[in-house]
């Protein structure tokens, strides 16, 4: 089985550390090349300790599920015979508090916008839902999770 790494990297750059005022900011490398700004949300700790412009896990999480399910949708409807113009998705993560009081991305909700190319044999609803829901089956990050994942798309054909 292969096997995926990235490399997170955190300086303290000489800021004091004790007092917890030390920034977020960090680097995310991967083995192709791409470097990925990264820091703690905005949400949990307040510019200028992190740095809104940069990804935050949270961020990543989403978009990660988001892009294994479209990756996963785009090949089974290859398969299937029909040609996609565009995939757009507005994903959101929802957080939550477990019983015992810790946070969690309680809720993913995908809601891809799927433009298929005008065909002969164009899909129908049923045909679209059947292909999400053997992406999300098929999804290595949705399988690895305990967050549930919602898929509310929609589609159209193209002229």
């Amino acid at each position: 089985m292969p096997v995926h790494t990235a490399i997170i990297e955190w300086r303290r750059e000489g800021a004091p550390f004790v007092d917890r005022r030390y920034s977020r900011a960090h680097e995310w490398r991967f083995d192709g090349g791409a470097r990925v700004a990264a820091s703690s949300s905005p949400h949990l700790v307040r510019a200028p300790l992190s740095n809104p412009a940069s990804v935050d896990p949270e961020e990543a999480f989403i978009a990660a599920l988001s892009s294994c399910h479209m990756l996963w949708f785009l090949d089974l409807a290859a398969r299937a015979g029909y040609v996609i113009d565009r995939y757009t998705d507005h994903a959101e993560g929802h957080m939550g508090r477990r019983d015992h009081g810790a946070e969690w991305i309680a809720q993913v909700v995908l809601s891809p916008r799927v433009e298929f190319a005008a065909a002969e044999q164009p899909p129908d609803e049923q045909a679209v839902q059947a292909l999400h829901q053997r992406a999300h089956e098929a999804c290595f990050i949705a399988n690895s999770v305990r967050t549930e994942v919602l898929v509310h798309g929609t589609w159209s054909l193209g002229r």
